[in-house]
């Protein structure tokens, strides 16, 4: 079954992916197919994401579960960061290891 999503749902999707979120980790973190989420990011940059078939298939999205998809993309993106600040202080203190006497390079 194809998922169907409220006009209001898909530019808070597609508003996370211009303020930086990869499409991969905004579709995998709401569940959405990344063909989809990348075709809504395709249409709104065209103004044409709200189209009349969308207003028929579309279907309630409580304010709890709009809620629930805002917090679950932020968690991904600060896991995102965290991840990025482990790797770069591996390899800072790498590096630092590397400049100490002794050490084999």
């Amino acid at each position: 079954m194809r998922g169907q999503y409220t006009l209001e749902y898909k530019p808070q999707v597609v508003r996370q992916v211009r303020d930086g979120q990869a499409i991969s980790v905004v579709a995998k973190v709401l569940g959405v197919p990344k063909a989809s989420l990348s075709n809504w990011v395709r249409l709104a940059a065209k103004g044409q994401l709200a189209s009349a078939g969308d207003v028929q298939n579309a279907r309630a999205v409580t304010p709890e579960q709009a809620l629930l998809a805002r917090l679950r993309a932020e968690v991904a993106r600060l896991r995102m960061e965290r991840d990025i600040a482990k790797k770069a202080a591996a390899y800072f203190a790498q590096d630092t290891l590397r400049g100490t006497p002794g050490s084999t390079k």
